[in-house]
């Protein structure tokens, strides 16, 4: 996917102070580092011991049912952060897939920080399942990472539902039918420089913890991509094939929500 990114955004940013600033409706406004306003709300756990950091896929938002459902069931085991990201739901900015979101994601952690939590592990999906690997690798400050039917690479065009996404974002016409059917407002300039792919930067994430999740019926992102993930990581890392698994926070259950947290909870001890 060729979006925007002008400057050398893989070159860590320091990290923004979080910007907790509560709206009557409830949900809390976060400040990217580069000027971003997002939306984001907290599921509190009283020991503040250890928060999960939702990071949801294209089109998402901590407010849609799926995502929501998986922060429920995450709230058992410790607090919570839901946010949308840059472009997605009531957040500010233009999408650029994966680029800047590490922005966001960074805000997000601060905020779990600041509200006093000791560990903080990141949970992305799809698109947000490659920022937190590119997260992690890029700006750290966490202690453990998931990564749930993630892509590897860039510009991959392999199954039907990415060829008719990559229709549609690299066109105007496809962009203003994503921006009014799925309340997500894409970047129209093309990433300069290309940012490193999820693979690329994989390696870097230890000695955190890494799980990558992929199911077999994933019709966006076929095994591989998981496996190339797998494979450039280092110790300590998993991979789970789970059978019949869908793709992304739309596909998956609580019995697997629970699973990852509960390796979470193994895992930052």
């Amino acid at each position: 996917m060729s979006r925007l990114s002008d400057g050398d955004v893989d070159r860590p940013a320091s990290r923004t102070p979080s910007v907790d600033r509560a709206h009557p409706s409830g949900h809390h406004e976060l400040i990217s580092a580069d000027g971003i306003r997002l939306s984001a709300v907290h599921r509190p756990e009283n020991a503040r011991d250890l928060a999960f950091v939702v990071a949801h896929g294209f089109t998402g938002s901590w407010r849609r049912p799926k995502v929501a459902a998986v922060m429920a069931t995450l709230h058992g085991l410790g607090g919570v952060v839901g946010f949308d990201f840059r472009g997605h739901g009531a957040s500010g900015g233009r999408s650029t897939l994966g680029d800047r979101e590490v922005l966001d994601l960074d805000a997000a952690v601060a905020w779990a920080r600041d509200l006093g939590y000791r560990r903080v592990a990141t949970i992305g999906f799809s698109m947000g399942g490659s920022v937190v690997v590119r997260h992690a690798a890029l700006h750290g400050g966490v202690d453990a990472v998931v990564s749930v039917s993630a892509p590897s690479r860039w510009y991959y065009r392999g199954t039907p539902p990415m060829r008719r996404l990559h229709h549609a974002i690299d066109h105007p016409v496809g962009r203003l039918v994503v921006r009014t059917a799925l309340r997500t407002r894409v970047a129209s300039e093309n990433w300069n420089p290309i940012p490193e792919a999820p693979r690329d930067l994989a390696g870097r994430i230890s000695p955190v913890p890494l799980l990558v999740v992929h199911g077999d019926r994933d019709a966006y992102f076929p095994l591989d991509h998981a496996e190339q993930l797998f494979a450039a990581a280092r110790d300590p890392k998993e991979l789970w094939i789970e059978p019949g698994l869908g793709h992304a926070e739309n596909a998956v259950a609580p019995e697997l929500v629970a699973r990852i947290g509960a390796w979470v909870v193994r895992g930052v001890r």
